[in-house]
């Protein structure tokens, strides 16, 4: 387990975190707690991160994506882009456990430290 899942890892309902190469969807760090596949979320997940870069391209804004959430009946996935790289920081926490607040801001703050 590296630095960035060290520091997410005390989050309420924590499930799995990662940090992921956006171009190859190869996770660079990862730790998980339960069942879920880390690594073929975040390669999946890297193409959702690419498709909405593209996109902004595409409608002309000039603008960075500061995180991305995905919410499911159990679940909150929330992916922070670090920007000037192309690796985000993904973290999925229980959504009855977890607080959604608490997570982007811990989110954001980890992703800090990487830019």
């Amino acid at each position: 387990m590296g630095k960035v899942t060290d520091e997410l890892r005390d989050l309420p309902g924590y499930l799995a975190s990662c940090v992921v190469d956006t171009d190859s969807g190869m996770t660079l760090d990862s730790d998980t707690l339960g069942k879920l596949n880390i690594e073929t979320a975040a390669a999946g997940n890297a193409e959702l991160v690419k498709a909405k870069r593209k996109t902004l391209k595409m409608i002309g804004l000039k603008e960075e994506i500061e995180d991305i959430l995905i919410t499911l009946a159990t679940q909150y996935h929330v992916l922070r882009p670090i920007p000037g790289r192309s690796t985000f920081v993904y973290v999925v926490v229980d959504r009855t456990l977890g607080n959604l607040a608490l997570t982007r801001l811990r989110v954001a703050d980890v992703a800090r430290t990487l830019t």
